[in-house]
């Protein structure tokens, strides 16, 4: 059967000659649109096709105003339609509009508007019990509607600026030679050895051929899988494959963690470099990758517009957690496209926090030495040694830090790590140089009773199953052998790093919460849809 394009759209035209769809010009969106508009010095008047949303309507007597949005710009376009052609609009209905734009008089607060000859409805809007109004909501009630809030044109906008970073990372890396791989997210294995992870199951059924004689639900894949808490270990075998990698890829972890920095589904850009020797190497290639960023988007559309948006923002707006005005935000960004960014060894930072102390500075956590950096100490490094730029804090204690990592060259007390610390936000990325030395690797494992014994059957039987090689000490690494395999067949220095990319989106937007930029934020307690 033949069906008819629009067959079921109310499509309402002036008194105007058909026109063939291919006359009229289709802008990519209302941004690109509004932008060529201001930069053009023509006088004519071209025809164009327009997609989006009705934002608002004014219904006159003989004259309606529509301001239609598409989630790419701030700003909407200014349609005029005829009293019939707006008949059946309302606020949030989906529309296509094709007429003549035009240039309007000097004095008006929009340089175009949209003379519009045909107008079709593509879907309503029922505005009664829409929850998403015009008048202001608290962040908290929009994340109980991640579906519908992302149609807000700043939650919009935050949604375009994750595409760009990742756009603007993405030809970084192709540049510098690096490759992007796809690691598992279900894993062996917990990287960071905190136990905070997500077991996988299959959610067998009670009749399901999946259990066993004795009734127990069997482990879909032999023994107890888990949700990546890090791409790491994998990242490292790859990269002793092919060179420097890197991947962005979500990551999760079951803390039990009510803050506005954690989320238990969230997404990491890591990479590792392989044939590298010094932890600076790394860092240079931090700095340069987010500077460089910084820079290629600095002066694009949507920063421009997430500015404008702070400088506008209501007073119960501006008092949101985290807030901050369009001069704070953008003081970030040109201290992220700066280069020369500091880094502190950690010794030296504790002696600028106990100095700070000493001259009145009050910590509700004591810093000293070999204790973790809480918030407020990383903020006031931030501050202190940043300046409104990022700051790298280096050699950490052993104790505070993964198996995984070497220790500082010519020390017994600190490993070769660090971590970037940003203004306000605080941690931003952690990484180190990894420890390839077999013997030295098993030894620390041995240390933190990470490698398993025999079981008495095994050492009775006088044969395991585990190669006599592959034992430290009597004992073996369990599911971590196979990252030992890469000390044992060939490994070489390398080093790596993992970024928060929520994190980082949550310090360029101005957002004061990780929630607030992930589209559908999972946190405990909380999977909405």
């Amino acid at each position: 059967m033949k069906t008819w394009r629009g067959l079921n759209h109310r499509t309402l035209r002036a008194n105007v000659p058909l026109r063939l769809a291919s006359t009229f010009h289709k802008p990519a969106n209302i941004a690109s649109l509004l932008k060529s508009s201001a930069e053009s010095t023509e006088e004519s008047s071209p025809e164009i096709e327009v997609n989006g949303y009705v934002r608002t309507i004014r219904k006159q007597k003989r004259i309606a105003f529509a301001a239609v949005g598409d989630g790419s710009s701030l700003q909407p376009v200014q349609a005029v339609l005829t009293p019939e052609q707006a008949l059946s609009l309302s606020t949030g209905d989906s529309i296509n509009l094709r007429g003549k734009w035009q240039k309007c008089p000097p004095g008006k607060a929009q340089t175009h508007e949209l003379q519009v000859t045909e107008a079709t409805r593509l879907g309503y809007n029922d505005a009664t019990t829409n929850p998403i109004q015009k008048k202001y909501q608290s962040p908290e009630f929009l994340r109980t509607l991640p579906h519908l809030r992302s149609r807000l044109p700043f939650n919009a906008l935050v949604l375009h600026l994750r595409s760009q970073v990742i756009g603007s990372i993405t030809n970084f890396f192709n540049k510098e030679g690096f490759v992007q791989t796809h690691p598992p997210i279900i894993t062996s294995s917990d990287c960071e050895g905190a136990g905070e992870v997500f077991t996988v199951s299959s959610n067998a059924s009670k009749d399901s051929e999946q259990k066993s004689d004795d009734g127990e639900v069997e482990h879909f894949f032999r023994s107890p899988k888990y949700l990546t808490v890090s791409s790491q270990l994998h990242l490292e075998a790859l990269a002793q494959s092919v060179g420097n990698v890197w991947t962005l890829s979500p990551t999760f972890r079951a803390e039990k963690s009510d803050t506005p920095r954690h989320l238990s589904e969230f997404y990491m850009l890591e990479g590792e470099m392989t044939f590298v020797d010094d932890a600076n190497q790394v860092m240079d290639v931090i700095e340069n990758m987010l500077s460089t960023m910084a820079r290629d988007l600095q002066g694009s559309h949507t920063v421009q517009q997430i500015l404008q948006a702070k400088s506008t923002q209501t007073s119960e707006e501006a008092a949101e957690e985290g807030a901050v005005t369009a001069e704070e935000l953008s003081r970030r960004w040109q201290g992220m496209a700066q280069s020369g960014w500091p880094r502190i060894q950690y010794a030296q930072a504790i002696e600028t926090l106990e100095e700070a102390m000493k001259q009145g500075t009050v910590f509700q956590f004591t810093p000293s030495w070999g204790e973790g950096l809480q918030a407020e100490h990383e903020r006031f490094l931030a501050e202190h040694f940043g300046k409104g730029q990022p700051v790298f804090i280096t050699d950490y204690p052993i104790e505070q830090k993964p198996f995984y990592m070497s220790k500082t060259p010519g020390g017994d007390r600190t490993v070769a790590c660090f971590d970037l610390l940003v203004p306000d936000l605080c941690e931003l990325i952690g990484g180190s140089m990894r420890e390839h030395d077999l013997s030295a690797i098993q030894k620390v494992m041995q240390e933190r009773g990470m490698l398993r014994t025999l079981t008495p059957e095994q050492q009775a039987a006088g044969e395991s199953g585990i190669p006599d090689h592959k034992l430290y000490e009597g004992k073996h690494a369990g599911t971590l052998d196979w990252y030992l395999d890469l000390r044992r067949y060939g490994s070489v220095p390398h080093g790596g790093f993992g970024l928060g990319f929520d994190r980082l989106l949550c310090y360029l937007a101005g957002v004061g919460s990780i929630r607030d930029v992930v589209a559908f934020p999972r946190w405990y307690g909380r999977c909405d849809c």
